[in-house]
């Protein structure tokens, strides 16, 4: 896949068949729609484009919008590339793009700059200033200026229609399996490891806690969860234990993100580690005394364990 910035100045691209939305996540609804892109191009004889957004535009239209997402820019980028896609169009969305009427967008950046032949939509995606136009109006438009515009259909899993929204709302109620079936792929957040209180460590789980200040991705329910982690410069992926919470044995009142990765003894505070997460445990709970929360905590990490030892059974 190449990912092309438009901000660069002119580019160089073929006459395509595109789609275009803020693909959050890159869920697997997305995927059937850029497949559906990929498709019609082949058919067509034309590249295959993906048209998508540097920020969230609600960043840029409402200043103290902070967006609580899926996927880092990094991390979609990774996985549009997984589509086998050819372009990537990334565009800087700034006041100015955020004016743009659905018909100027079309005609400026669509079909002038990207050279877009056929203009694959979501079944419930609006583009263009105040997402005000329907997709009859797109079809309008496109006859207008040679584009032919094709509405793609739902992708249904377990009766649900697969969006970015469904997903957020799984993520945040602690159903990582019903998020990751709607996914594609383990969820996964990405942090930098800071110093905590240390308490993991007197009780025998030492923990590398991940920085939420700021944290621009959808942190899951409290609780216990089975997962995996690796460093950011490192394939290497380790069965871990993750404690979301607020550390109620200790008294504690701020959310903490602590990742116990068993077998692993590395310092690596100040490093990026990725956390995917498998299954939810438990819901965290406050224990009379902390020889408690040892016994739990032992428990946890033998159940992750049973977990991770099933599936390669499978």
């Amino acid at each position: 896949m190449r990912t092309i910035k438009l901000s660069d100045g002119n580019v160089d691209i073929k006459p395509c068949v595109a789609t275009i939305g803020f693909f959050d996540g890159v869920h697997r609804g997305h995927q059937f729609l850029i497949q559906h892109v990929i498709d019609e191009a082949k058919a067509a004889g034309l590249e295959s484009t993906v048209v998508t957004f540097d920020a969230h535009p609600r960043q840029v239209l409402h200043s103290d919008f902070v967006p609580k997402l899926l996927s880092t820019l990094d991390m979609k980028l990774i996985q549009l590339a997984k589509t086998n896609v050819d372009n990537c169009v990334l565009l800087h969305f700034d006041e100015e793009m955020a004016r743009l009427s659905a018909h100027d967008f079309m005609e400026k950046i669509l079909r002038d700059r990207l050279h877009v032949q056929k203009l694959v939509i979501g079944y419930d995606n609006r583009f263009g200033h105040d997402r005000k136009e329907s997709f009859n109006d797109y079809v309008r438009y496109g006859k207008e200026l040679g584009m032919e515009v094709i509405q793609n259909q739902a992708l249904m899993v377990n009766g649900i229609n697969v969006s970015s929204s469904v997903i957020r709302s799984y993520v945040q109620a602690g159903e990582i399996e019903m998020a990751n079936q709607c996914l594609g792929y383990p969820y996964t957040i990405m942090g930098t490891v800071v110093q905590g209180f240390h308490e993991g460590r007197k009780l025998g789980f030492p923990t590398a806690n991940l920085d939420n200040k700021e944290f621009g991705q959808l942190i899951p329910a409290p609780g216990v969860y089975a997962v995996k982690a690796r460093l950011k410069n490192s394939m290497e992926m380790k069965r871990a234990m993750m404690n979301i919470g607020t550390r109620p044995t200790f008294d504690g009142k701020d959310l903490t993100l602590e990742t116990h990765i068993f077998n692993f003894h590395q310092d690596i505070y100040g490093e990026m580690l990725l956390v995917s997460f498998m299954h939810r445990i438990r819901e965290e709970h406050k224990f009379d005394h902390p020889d408690d929360l040892v016994q739990q905590l032992q428990k946890d990490e033998r159940l992750v364990e049973e977990q991770f030892d099933k599936e390669l059974d499978l």
